[in-house]
């Protein structure tokens, strides 16, 4: 199996070659190549490849302009660290995503969908990257507030007054910048469906946050960062090293 591998985070791509080498041992990574213009080229000049692993923020743009300058056909897993792309369009439209850090079940069920779909003949079809492309022009609405219940009533949350969502036990919660916090009747992977991307940026698995709600930012272990959120809360506040250049693109956008 003929692999490419986009990804402009040397860390990210290393891991995710690491895993192919663990869990597909039939995949043979042609290049890996760290921008779209580097991708336009290769895409134009060699013979494309079985399977395309994509991150989407490239350091010169967003991976999805390659479809517009390449006649790109190859099946394609997108990477992300966060997920504010419409990704469920992805898995409408048969074109599958991986949120980084990427957890080798995950990639283990991705190559399965991949063998049982693209690799029979003629079964692949641009049509699908076409629609998400579409999905992306459409304006997405945002949710403004939350229904949450709050003792024995329910009131609404609007955003400005939300610090950051976390996870806890399994359980999703609302922190608001008042001290109090909810529980919410989504999960973290739901919020960041209906969450402004420009206002909140999901730091790990266990919490999205707003950047009026970070007190402070230090460097952590392995390339990490450590974030000090207001009001102080005893969760998960380190941005993993896979969404630390996400992170910073985010916080000066």
């Amino acid at each position: 199996m003929k692999t490419l591998i986009i990804e402009d985070e040397q860390p990210a791509a290393k891991r995710l070659a690491k895993l192919l080498a663990e869990h597909c041992p039939e995949c043979e990574i042609l290049d890996m190549i760290d921008s779209v213009e580097g991708a336009v080229k290769w895409l134009r000049n060699f013979q494309p490849p079985d399977l395309v692993f994509m991150d989407i923020q490239l350091a010169d743009g967003l991976s999805f302009d390659i479809f517009g300058q390449t006649s790109l056909t190859a099946p394609v897993i997108f990477t992300t660290a966060f997920d504010h792309y419409t990704l469920r369009a992805f898995k409408v439209n048969s074109v599958d995503y991986l949120l980084k850090p990427i957890d080798p079940v995950e990639l283990v069920s991705s190559l399965e969908k991949y063998r049982k779909i693209y690799r029979q003949p003629d079964t692949y079809d641009r049509s699908g990257i076409e629609k998400m492309l579409q999905s992306l022009l459409t304006k997405q609405e945002f949710k403004d507030r939350f229904f949450v219940k709050s003792g024995q009533h329910f009131v609404h949350v609007n955003i400005s007054e939300i610090a950051y969502f976390f996870s806890e036990d399994g359980i999703a919660f609302v922190q608001c910048t008042d001290g109090k916090k909810h529980i919410v009747e989504y999960t973290l992977d739901q919020l960041e469906d209906m969450l402004d991307p420009k206002l909140f940026f999901r730091i790990n698995r266990q919490a999205i946050v707003k950047p009026a709600a970070i007190r402070r930012i230090s460097t952590w272990f392995n390339s990490r960062l450590k974030l000090e959120l207001t009001p102080a809360h005893d969760t998960n506040n380190v941005v993993s090293r896979e969404r630390v250049q996400d992170f910073k693109r985010w916080m000066g956008q």
